[in-house]
């Protein structure tokens, strides 16, 4: 097959009946009332499908042969600068004369003004050639994105209300250099000191005597880090801790009588297990010019939405390496016989194949649930800021808004761990299932591995995002995890259909270890609050629960709950979709196999297990207490 779109009949699925497309053509095309833009849903549709059936030739024909090239041609630094090898090169010059870097960017700053949702599912396909070509190609158009949505944010960038054009932009100059394909850039936050602990950043921000912002200090881990435009977290605040956090937009470097004068510099370039054709590198600043963006000691918050989008991005990144692995694996047990059989045949190997095709449905399903939600917040809030006509159609957009921004929040942090932690477990298993064939590099099978290790690491940890997805969970009110607690369970045994009582049971099973946990917090809360001077016990209480020490049973379990969470969520995903479309009952029937005795384990180890460890460790803060 010369095409990673057209081969896969599960991502069509999505393009053509699965995603409700027409809010987000309707807000992407202002109404369709922009006279250089689509007149209407069904054309705008015609072109999406042009633009992914572009894109899954060309990952298929272009990117995927020259893979065994660049995989071993590395790249390297030279005088100061990153030298790419000639087929990554080539690749890229094929970007832009595409013009895929311009895919979602407005039509007024030279775009396609194509949906984000696409954007995404370009990379999945892209990944599934070669995730060092889909990561760096995400900080061309991805940056420029960037840089228009912080600019919306300040108020800095103005729409005509009647048109729906966009009028003028802040940053207008730099996307459209970043729109041409001739310059990207990087979000640069990582410091020695200062990984997950974003708190902790001490490069810093100051201000000259004419007002002009400088940043000095050291970034570390940045992908595409030798691009042009960063993104910068640094100190511009007395305050410790993420709030004297601001951001900064940082030009590299500027072009002196012909010439490229650095103002940011590449200390090293980082060699890595895998992603050889992704250059993450050390930076540099030392007074390097610099544009505050937003206001001051909001840092933290606009980097935050920018990871978002990235977390979504990795978990479509680490989809296109389990495709990858999966195919080539049932491939493999196609055409290898072994017992007078294909492996395919063979029952042991039969069930892995299948729970992997399971696996990638249900990421896929839970990646564009969480991409839709998380596109139709921002349109929308964009909308009700500059484009609604009145104060009704402003208050109606703003609160479509804070509905998808929920289901966004819930559902990201669960498709980019599930996403992540399955692209190193089913690349592992398609090494084994190659046996020793796929330890041998030629076979190429061994460099998904090695690409996959990444993806629970970047973009936030497969824990932070644990933490986050536990923190939001836990933070229901009582009353309304019971209630929906109780309905689950009545949906169990009342529903007619055999398939949702299935998908009610996960939701219990969920809900019930969030029920425990949420328990456990209140009454070691109590416990710590009673061992306490009874003359304080009311400012205690009314002080909320300490991070510290009242949380612990949930962090404990944090990983276990949040794979709980991604099933219920993937279940009753897959359900709506098999409720409008019944050809999806088969995809939800296979993944409910796999996922009710999963779910039954995880409740039952969050419910019964953990105390002796807990314990040990508040011994040891005890002791830690007395010495200090």
């Amino acid at each position: 097959m010369t095409s990673y779109f057209a081969d896969n009949e599960d991502l069509k699925y999505y393009v053509e009946r699965g995603i409700e497309w027409e809010p987000i053509v309707t807000l992407a095309e202002n109404g369709f009332r922009q006279s250089d833009g689509f007149a209407t849903l069904d054309e705008a549709l015609e072109a999406y499908r042009s633009a992914l059936e572009l894109v899954g030739e060309f990952s298929a024909t272009r990117i995927a042969p020259r893979v065994p090239e660049i995989a071993h041609a590395p790249i390297r630094l030279e005088g100061g600068e990153v030298v790419f090898p000639p087929a990554l090169d080539a690749i890229f010059a094929q970007v832009r004369e595409l013009g895929l870097a311009g895919m979602c960017l407005p039509r007024e700053l030279g775009g396609m003004n194509l949906p984000m949702l696409l954007h995404y599912a370009t990379g999945e396909m892209f990944a599934r050639a070669d995730a060092s070509v889909m990561s760096h190609h995400g900080f061309h158009g991805g940056i420029a994105l960037a840089m228009l949505f912080l600019s919306t944010m300040e108020g800095t960038t103005q729409y005509d209300r009647d048109s729906g054009r966009l009028v003028r932009t802040r940053f207008e100059a730099q996307i459209r250099e970043i729109a041409s394909g001739r310059a990207w850039g990087s979000m640069d936050m990582t410091e020695p000191g200062a990984g997950s602990d974003l708190g902790a950043i001490t490069t810093r921000a100051a201000q000259d005597a004419s007002g002009a912002w400088h940043v000095s200090g050291e970034k570390i881990f940045i992908t595409s880090g030798h691009g042009k435009y960063h993104f910068v977290l640094a100190r511009s605040e007395p305050q410790g801790g993420l709030a004297g956090l601001s951001l900064f937009l940082v030009p590299a470097w500027e072009q002196e009588n012909g010439r490229r004068v650095r103002r940011v510099t590449l200390e090293r370039l980082e060699n890595k297990l895998g992603h050889h054709a992704s250059a993450t590198v050390a930076l540099g600043f030392e007074r390097a010019p610099a544009e505050l963006v937003g206001e001051r000691g909001q840092g933290f918050r606009q980097m935050l939405l920018l990871m978002n989008s990235g977390r979504l991005s990795v978990a479509f990144e680490s989809l296109g390496v389990c495709e990858a692995a999966y195919r080539m694996a049932r491939d493999h047990a196609a055409s290898r016989v072994t017992m007078g059989r294909t492996l395919e045949r063979h029952e042991l190997i039969a069930d892995r194949l299948d729970e992997m095709r399971s696996d990638i449905e249900g990421i896929r399903a839970l990646a564009i649930a969480g991409a839709w939600h998380h596109e139709l917040a921002h349109r929308s809030r964009l909308a009700e800021h500059h484009l609604a006509r009145d104060a009704g159609e402003a208050r109606r957009l703003g609160a479509t808004a804070k509905q998808h921004q929920r289901a966004a929040r819930q559902l990201t942090p669960l498709a980019k761990y599930l996403g992540a932690e399955k692209a190193v477990e089913i690349t592992r298993h398609a090494i084994q299932l190659h046996g020793g064939c796929g330890y041998l590099r030629e076979q190429g099978v061994e460099k998904l591995l090695r690409d996959s290790v990444l993806m629970p690491i970047y973009e936030g940890t497969s824990q932070i995002q644990a933490l986050m997805a536990t923190k939001d969970a836990l933070g229901a009110a009582p009353w309304t995890l019971a209630r929906r607690l109780a309905r689950a369970r009545w949906q169990q045994v009342s529903a007619r259909d055999a398939l949702a009582r299935r998908v009610a049971y996960i939701e219990s099973l969920s809900l019930g270890a969030q029920q425990h946990l949420q328990r456990r917090v209140t009454r070691d809360r109590l416990r710590r609050v009673v061992d306490g001077p009874a003359v304080e016990w009311l400012a205690a209480l009314r002080a909320g629960p300490d991070p510290r020490h009242d949380f612990a049973p949930a962090l404990l379990h944090a990983e276990r709950l949040t794979r709980l969470l991604a099933d219920a969520a993937v279940a009753s995903t897959l359900q709506a979709q098999a409720a409008r479309h019944p050809e999806r009952r088969d995809v939800l029937a296979r993944y409910l196999d796999r996922a009710e005795p999963r779910a039954r384990h995880l409740h039952d180890v969050i419910t019964t297990s953990g105390e002796r460890l807990l314990r040990e460790l508040a011994a040891r803060a005890r002791v830690q207490r007395s010495r200090t």
